[in-house]
């Protein structure tokens, strides 16, 4: 074998020789202390570590991520957070309403919570000041207040939820200096701690009235904060297995923390949900009440429509008859002047001009229902044309409301004076639609119509007696007494509907002769 076998290769480190020796051999010191960090042989010099520059800015890149989600959390958070303690921090009242029906029972719920609350207290007290043995002023005084919070919390709740919690965390952290099993050995697990049986129940009475009365982000803060205070506490105690001594020289106990909070959870979410459906229900009936106003102002409407496309037929006599007159007086003179010829023409061409932007008005009311132009019903019969009613045909209307079923009389009296036709046209449809409402409401009962002419105006009462069967289910819209309420009101009259003592049902109203236009203090309208 040559030398040049016998030499270490570069790639491998030298070896003594072997050497008859009882001990082993000692480790070269430079062997010991080699470094770890890569040699390159070639020039015997150390080589650096293998490290990515784009690694290292993956690391910078995520770094700077999640500073920057740490950072939009902690903004977004922290205003939150100090709105739910400031709202926390101001003793609002909100008082628990009382029941709604029924009205002997108004006040139960709160006579029952301030029983409750009674209770809790003296149970408070006795466990407290026996269980924990914080004798008798702090172990009286936490008690009265977990039973005090509890009737508090019907008018104020977050000041009740202050102190409620704060009883029971002071009551808990005085309980970690004392020992309530001492001396007491093989007397099994100690007092429930921190939260005690009757703690438990008073808070979460509270936390349930303060989840029902404030907005749910207030009620989770509350919640939150109960759930701080329990786990501080608990690890004040040193943990929460019995029997385990506090860090603080503090007692053996059964841990309740863990289920006082499942419990305050599991209220102040049912709590929430209640008021939940509470305020549901009460935008259900705003809204109602809101859909029945514009279904009332959308009625009125309507029915101000229908009677000015009738009252439309008696203006447009009046202007025909104006401008024809107008045509004619020029005839009737022997040798008019210039001027009179002028004025009676500028007098029909006024008249015309009228005439036309009433129809064109006309026009736009009737477009809403082609069909029943003038709004009177399908089974009206009444073509556009037809003129309007008067009183002249009450004889007609009376003999088809008794060939419907009805017994129905008339009565006329007083002198007959001219009427405008406005007022003749209103006290018909007075009488239509309460001859209408009988034959619905009022099957088989006796109706009396009566007309009292006096100097000032026209008195119209309709009367009928108790229904002889019960009335069907009506399909009517139930627009007839605002529509006689907007006929008299126009023409400044008054209009009286009641129940009579027989069961029976009277519209009276008294519409001035001449109609005139309605004033504040003279309308009025008197429903039951």
């Amino acid at each position: 074998m040559t030398s040049e076998e016998h030499r270490p290769r570069d790639d491998e480190p030298a070896r003594l020789p072997d050497m008859p020796s009882t001990s082993p051999a000692p480790e070269p010191p430079e062997l010991a202390t080699a470094p770890t960090t890569p040699i390159d042989h070639a020039s015997r010099t150390p080589r650096a570590p293998r490290t990515s520059r784009g690694t290292r800015a993956i690391h910078a890149i995520r770094a700077i991520r999640v500073q920057t989600l740490a950072r939009t959390l902690a903004q977004t958070s922290l205003p939150f957070l100090r709105g739910i303690l400031a709202e926390l921090a101001v003793p609002a009242a909100a008082p628990l309403p009382p029941l709604s029906r029924p009205r002997r029972l108004r006040r139960l719920p709160h006579v029952v919570v301030c029983l409750v609350a009674f209770g809790l207290g003296l149970a408070a007290m006795d466990e407290l000041s026996a269980g924990y043995r914080l004798g008798f002023p702090l172990g009286t005084v936490s008690g009265f207040a977990l039973g005090a919070a509890v009737a508090l919390a019907l008018w104020r709740p977050i000041p009740a939820w202050w102190l409620s919690l704060g009883a029971a965390v002071v009551a808990a952290a005085a309980a970690v200096r004392t020992d309530p099993v001492a001396g007491f050995p093989g007397s099994g697990p100690g007092p429930d701690w921190p939260w005690s049986g009757s703690a438990i129940t008073a808070q979460a009475v509270v936390l349930f009235l303060l989840a029902l009365r404030t907005p749910t982000r207030v009620a989770v803060g509350a919640l939150s904060l109960t759930c701080l205070a329990t786990y501080g506490l608990r690890g004040l105690a040193g943990g929460p297995s019995y029997p385990r001594p506090g860090a603080l020289g503090g007692p053996s106990y059964h841990p309740t923390g863990a289920m006082a909070v499942i419990v305050f959870a599991a209220v102040v979410l049912l709590g929430t949900a209640l008021r939940g459906r509470r305020e549901a229900r009460s935008q259900l009936v705003e809204q109602a009440s809101l859909t029945e106003e514009e279904r009332a102002r959308r009625t009125v409407l309507e029915e101000r429509s229908r009677i000015a496309r009738e009252l439309h037929d008696v203006v447009a006599h009046h202007m025909s008859v104006i401008s024809i007159q107008a045509q004619v007086a020029p005839h009737l003179v022997e040798n008019p002047t210039d001027e009179l010829r002028e004025n009676l023409h500028g007098i029909r061409q006024n008249a015309l001009e009228a005439l036309t932007e009433l129809r064109r008005v006309l026009g736009v009311l009737r477009s809403e229902n082609p069909e029943d132009p003038y709004g009177l019903g399908a089974s009206a019969g009444a073509a556009p044309d037809a003129p309007q009613p008067t009183l002249d045909r009450l004889d007609a209307l009376v003999e088809n409301t008794r060939a419907a079923g009805l017994d129905v009389t008339t009565e006329i009296a007083g002198e007959q004076l001219p009427l405008a036709p406005g007022v003749e046209l209103s006290a018909y449809r007075i009488i239509q639609e309460a001859l209408s409402n009988a034959l619905r409401h009022a099957p088989g009962s006796a109706v009396k119509v009566e007309l009292w002419h006096f100097p000032r105006g026209l008195q119209v009462r309709v009367v009928n007696s108790r229904p002889a069967f019960p009335a069907p289910p009506s399909p009517g819209a139930g627009h007839g007494l605002l529509g006689m309420r907007e006929r008299v009101a126009m023409l400044g009259g008054t209009l009286v509907t009641s129940e009579t003592s027989c069961g029976g049902f009277a519209v009276a109203a008294f519409l001035p002769g001449n109609g005139v236009e309605p004033t504040d203090d003279v309308t009025r309208t008197t429903t039951p």
